[in-house]
């Protein structure tokens, strides 16, 4: 998972948000670039991200962002963010896997720091 992502997400200069979304199984579903931002941050929309997850059934979501800057330590945003997004998808079921930090020579996963 961790070399996909890098060769999706690194060397952009703007930040993504991707979900990979997966069945009961934890087979993919989709990966899809959620939101597009700046070189700095990305708005991310919990409406829209439980929406997209009910919309193709999924009982699974594993989430990823770039950091162009290269630093691959979460923010306090990114650590809000990401409990917001599991809250939200709770209410439907919908399970967080995980949330990498992407950079072009290294991936952070929150659940390996125990984040999630």
């Amino acid at each position: 998972m961790k070399s996909y992502l890098r060769l999706f997400l690194a060397g952009q200069e703007y930040e993504s948000f991707v979900a990979i979304w997966l069945d009961a199984q934890n087979r993919l579903i989709s990966g899809l670039e959620m939101f597009r931002g700046t070189t700095t941050q990305t708005s991310v929309y919990p409406r829209e991200v439980v929406r997209t997850g009910l919309k193709l059934n999924a009982s699974a979501v594993i989430f990823a962002h770039n950091h162009p800057s290269g630093s691959v330590e979460p923010s306090r945003a990114d650590e809000m963010l990401t409990n917001q997004l599991r809250q939200a998808l709770a209410l439907v079921d919908i399970k967080v896997l995980d949330h990498f930090i992407v950079t072009d020579t290294s991936t952070m996963s929150f659940a390996e720091r125990g984040l999630i």
